[in-house]
């Protein structure tokens, strides 16, 4: 493992700490760094997050001061109305790739804060590479929590198709800060929905998404004693696919809302991993669901990934 001259001493005796955490199922490794002193590579994040060589996880959080992280130039720039003294969720995919933001992460990173004594209020502003995210904190304990994010405008663009082994689905691009393909498909019912093979290959337009896209496939929601409910299923870009993704989630909802005609509303969706809960509003989404930090750790001293 590689790290800066500043945490070398600290941790040659007990090795990196760590905490594991879950939203829905969607995993992550948590490092708490506030002054940006471990050199975050690629080939440890991607060693951290491997499930035989690591911990396993579909990606990494690491907390941090937004200032810490542009001086020490991870950052070019605050993200907009990101402050300096916010804490900042320095979001990296399994494979290492940076990525600009996770709803489920941020449920996860905000509830670590809490539980830990880094934040002593249930309202504040998580900084993320996709601009400042508030979140609120319903309940919390040391293990579970209830927790609701801001994240910004669901902006619906374009038609665009993915491939799956043979079979091609119909959807419409999602900028929730990141790029997402949403299929509602009218065909799948939740059978359906589970047979899904993403194994034999998940293949999107490059001239619609330059940089890669997440995928969702979601059923046609159903009204049930008032609510809308539907079915998710996501396949993540630098990841595979997940058990949940929440910027997925708020991307499907958006797409789903307009599959009925409609702009703004709110959608309880099921993914492998859980239930959560969409509100689309007509400049911004709100996500609320669970998370669960599950153990704290540290690596054994001298373990590099190799």
């Amino acid at each position: 493992m590689t790290t800066s001259a500043s945490t070398t001493a600290a941790e040659s005796k007990s090795g990196l700490p760590f905490v594991k955490g879950h939203g829905t199922q969607n995993d992550f490794v948590i490092l708490t760094d506030p002054a940006v002193e471990i050199a975050l590579g690629a080939d440890l994040v991607a060693a951290l997050c491997d499930r035989q060589r690591g911990i396993g996880s579909d990606g990494l959080l690491r907390v941090a001061r937004s200032g810490a992280l542009v001086a020490a130039g991870v950052l070019e720039a605050l993200p907009d109305r990101v402050n300096p003294d916010d804490w900042f969720m320095d979001y990296r995919n399994a494979d290492g790739s940076i990525a600009e933001m996770c709803g489920n992460g941020v449920r996860v990173f905000a509830h670590h804060l809490r539980a830990s004594g880094l934040v002593g209020t249930d309202e504040f502003t998580v900084g993320s590479r996709a601009g400042a995210r508030p979140v609120v904190v319903h309940s919390f304990d040391r293990l579970r929590a209830d927790v609701s994010v801001q994240m910004g405008p669901a902006s619906v663009g374009e038609p665009s198709t993915v491939r799956i082994g043979d079979d091609l689905y119909p959807g419409v691009a999602v900028d929730v800060g990141n790029p997402h393909l949403a299929c509602v498909v009218p065909e799948l019912d939740a059978d359906g929905l589970a047979a899904v093979d993403f194994s034999r290959g998940v293949v999107i337009d490059p001239e619609v998404f330059a940089h890669g896209a997440n995928v969702e496939l979601l059923t046609v929601p159903e009204a049930v004693d008032g609510r809308l409910y539907a079915r998710m299923r996501v396949f993540e870009r630098g990841v595979g696919e997940t058990r949940s993704c929440g910027t997925g989630l708020v991307a499907a909802a958006a797409a789903a809302l307009r599959h009925r005609g409609e702009r703004v509303g709110e959608l309880v969706i099921d993914v492998p991993g859980g239930r959560v809960e969409v509100r689309i509003l007509a400049d911004d989404a709100w996500l609320r669901g669970p998370s669960e930090l599950v153990a704290d750790g540290a690596l054994r001293a001298g373990w590099d990934g190799s």
